[in-house]
């Protein structure tokens, strides 16, 4: 795409953000140089228009040498201290990969820690590097389990699947979106600007916060956290009261209806008040718009990251079941759409599983890898890449201390000096997606995009399926599949995905619906359960340790003063991400705590002041917002600051225990309690 300018020029491009709208990009270049990143104004999502924090960053510091990592860098001083001096490839390379043989020689590859994330949704860089590690045998620190593994665990129960949703594009025939404990306006900002307000139904939003989504939609309910499987069979009680349950679809699709049938007498919208504090006529409306239908329910991670998160995901996901809201126009539930196959993607060829000598690699959860860096038995090396666990893991006092260790080799990738890359023994730099090719399959929308490389890679920073290419080599492993270009790969993902076309026409295209036209959920009418129907009674589940049912189970409330703390996305950041765009960072201003009124008000304390925030594992000070917008019981405050925007050099993260959810050993970040007090009060 070429202006008349000879010396302009415009490229495709997509965005890679963890987030659900994958937006279409124009990057624009003059004499070669890139001047802007813009929103396409083709493009379904984008429509002309980044979100604020993507268009920010993009177009300051993203591109911006000054703020850049440029070139590898080996520690110079204490551990944490900072402190790095300048080295080449070579040399990091010859020196990570003689200290690596060394690690596995003496204490074996499973002490290798892999920590990766979502830091990048392209597949090349966020999947390619997979290779390396399934090769060398490292232990992988489970990527899932820090944002939404439970909900997995929950739908691979009843479904037999968690990453085949509703196609979005189903909207134009529901009568109903439910939007349960996401939050688009912070995590699909263009979702929540033109996807839900077009949608020609009633829009639901089920959320402890009344978020600018919820406000926007047609109808609120404000559950207490951990109350919302309770939430779900009160709607189910009505439902059936009601005779809108689908009895065909059960009897030729479902497993186990007759035993959680009886269990709904008990869980009326009065019951469902004083547990959910949402009121009852509301919970009647609902629930007989939900079940009339079309309908689709968008189940959000958020919901999940509790103590009974799955237990609330198999709740939540009766719905469609029971009432026929799926396998048609207009309905079904989406948790993400994550499945490459789907789009032609072969995931086993990018990640190279089969190259694990052992079989399948050993891994372990984000909740326990403080006690895992804390064994010295345990873990010799950690290589980070596309994440920050100094901001982003829980028990954050703790992992700083572990990551002192002297004998703990850590290696960190990125774009940017990180609290993370401080606590490094070596730093490499990382190239940004607009910096190489690659490809962008979307977990909202079904799509398959290209990402184009528009400029090149600042300083000598290389992509990180390049960097762990070469230090394959420098380990002296020889496998053919450690040394496949990214030219080739490309070329082998779409000449197996049948699409018909190669990276270049992709390119051309920037992004094309995979399939064409709207798909119907489970058109097939098959589950890839044990029984092939919908498992409400799961014997897996139950082989398990857990309930062979979803229950009607809802959370105590806090205690002795507590407040639930609530954590979701901040609109202006991306998980960490952004944290240090200086733009953004003025815009983000003092960190926060918002509380009710009558919360404040017990705590003495007004609007602005400072508060001393804590709980058994850590404190935080943030400044005070009285907000009607927090339920009584519970105080909100939003993820993913980094700590070298804190004096304290901490977030919310130093308050979190690193509790596990009842299922896939995950998050259970939302079911943090703490106490509030003034700050010249003191904390016991």
């Amino acid at each position: 795409m070429k202006p008349n300018d000879s010396r302009d020029e415009v490229l495709l491009t997509t965005c890679p953000r963890d987030c659900y709208d994958t937006c279409g990009m124009l990057v624009h270049k003059r004499d070669g140089v890139v001047t802007a990143v813009r929103g396409n104004p083709a493009h379904s999502v984008s429509r002309g228009a980044l979100c604020g924090k993507c268009s920010t960053a993009y177009n300051r510091e993203w591109r911006d040498p000054k703020f850049r990592l440029t070139q590898p860098m080996r520690r110079s001083g204490a551990k944490g201290a900072g402190r790095f001096e300048s080295i080449s490839w070579e040399t990091a390379f010859k020196e990570i990969a003689g200290r690596l043989q060394k690690i596995v020689a003496s204490h074996g590859a499973r002490s290798i820690l892999n920590a990766h994330y979502t830091g990048t949704m392209s597949l090349l860089a966020g999947m390619a590097p997979m290779r390396f590690f399934n090769r060398l045998g490292a232990t992988e620190v489970a990527p899932d389990t820090i944002c939404n593994m439970a909900g997995h665990v929950a739908l691979r129960y009843m479904y037999g699947t968690s990453v085949d949703g509703f196609d979005p594009r189903a909207a134009e025939e529901a009568a109903c979106i439910v939007v349960w404990g996401a939050n688009p306006h912070a995590s699909a900002p263009h979702a929540h600007e033109y996807w839900l307000p077009e949608a020609r139904g009633e829009v639901v939003v089920i959320d402890p916060i009344r978020t600018p989504t919820a406000a926007q939609a047609d109808i609120h309910l404000q559950p207490f956290p951990g109350s919302d499987a309770a939430l779900a069979f009160a709607l189910l009680h009505v439902i059936h009261r009601e005779g809108l349950i689908d009895s065909d679809f059960i009897a030729h699709h479902v497993h186990g209806w007759e035993e959680l049938e009886p269990m709904l007498a008990d869980c009326s919208p009065k019951w469902a008040t004083a547990v959910t504090g949402v009121p009852a006529a509301l919970i009647e409306k609902v629930a007989v718009l939900y079940a009339r239908g079309p309908s689709l329910l968008w189940l959000g991670q958020g919901l999940q990251r509790q103590v009974t998160g799955g237990n609330v995901m198999r709740a939540c996901a009766l719905l469609p079941a029971v009432t026929g809201n799926l396998c048609k126009p207009g309905a079904g539930f989406l948790y993400l759409n994550g499945n490459l196959r789907q789009r032609g993607i072969d995931e086993e060829y990018l990640v190279g599983a089969h190259l694990s000598a052992a079989g399948a690699a050993p891994s372990l959860s984000h909740m326990d890898l403080v006690q895992v860096l804390e064994a010295p038995a345990r873990s010799r090396a950690l290589v980070v890449w596309n994440m920050n666990p100094m901001a982003s893991c829980p028990q954050q006092s703790r992992l700083r201390r572990a990551l002192q260790r002297e004998d703990l080799l850590t290696i960190v990738l990125d774009l940017f000096a990180t609290d993370t890359t401080a606590m490094a023994d070596y730093v490499l730099p990382a190239a940004s997606f607009l910096e190489f090719d690659d490809l962008i399959a979307s977990y909202f929308h079904l799509t398959l995009s290209a990402q184009v490389k528009v400029m090149e890679p600042v300083g000598s920073a290389l992509p990180n399926q390049e960097i762990f290419r070469r230090l394959a080599r420098a380990m002296n492993f020889t496998d053919s599949e450690l040394q496949e270009t990214d030219a080739r790969m490309l070329a082998t993902l779409m000449e197996r995905s049948g699409l018909g076309l190669d990276f270049q026409s992709l390119a051309a295209r920037g992004s094309i619906w995979v399939p064409d036209q709207t798909a119907v959920q489970f058109a097939d009418r098959v589950f890839a359960t044990p029984s092939g129907r919908i498992e409400i009674a799961c014997a897996q589940a139950q082989a398990d340790g857990l309930p062979r049912l979803p229950q009607c189970w809802s959370d105590a409330r806090p205690t002795a003063g507590r407040l639930r703390l609530l954590s979701p996305a901040n609109a202006w950041l991306l998980n960490t991400s952004f944290g240090n765009v200086r733009q953004i960072g003025a815009r983000l201003g003092e960190a926060t705590i918002a509380l009710h009124p009558a919360d404040a008000g017990e705590r003495q304390l007004s609007d602005g002041d400072h508060a001393l925030v804590h709980n058994e594992c850590g404190q935080l000070e943030l400044r005070v917002v009285i907000s009607d917008e927090v339920p009584r019981g519970v105080a909100l405050t939003h993820k993913g600051r980094w700590l070298s925007a804190d004096a304290a050099s901490a977030n919310v993260n130093v308050l979190n225990a690193g509790r596990k959810s009842d299922m896939g050993e995950s998050t259970a970040v939302h079911s943090v309690e703490v106490s509030v007090r003034a700050r010249s009060a003191g904390v016991n």
